[in-house]
């Protein structure tokens, strides 16, 4: 149970520290969140309490598939202005957008 909170620690403290630095440094911020942080970590805590290899890699390749459907989150956004559309809108239709990649990446996964 320690190791969990431990965890939750660490990863909240990157997150807070990203949101701060957004206020200060957007474009700095931005960068940093675009990093595959939050996926290096997760790799690493995940191999650290299983030690199961083909497991890591099987879970680094749904990652790999899965980070350029994660744009589509980012999609509405880029044309928010084009459509005005309200920021709740863009949001709602960047969640839809994720919906229908997960199911795009469950398909894709089989042949993986």
């Amino acid at each position: 149970m320690i190791i969990f909170v431990l965890k939750i620690l660490f990863s909240a403290l990157i997150i807070s520290f990203a949101s701060w630095l957004s206020l200060k440094k957007p474009i700095l911020s931005g960068f940093i969140i675009a990093l595959p942080l939050v996926s290096m970590i997760t790799i690493v805590f995940s191999y650290l309490e299983h030690r199961d290899t083909e497991k890591t890699f099987l879970f680094t390749k749904s990652i790999l598939l899965a980070i350029p459907l994660s744009l589509l989150f980012f999609v509405p956004f880029l044309f928010s202005k084009n459509f005005n559309l309200g920021f709740w809108q863009t949001y709602i239709l960047g969640v839809l957008l994720l919906i229908i990649g997960f199911f795009i990446h469950k398909f894709l996964s089989q042949f993986f």
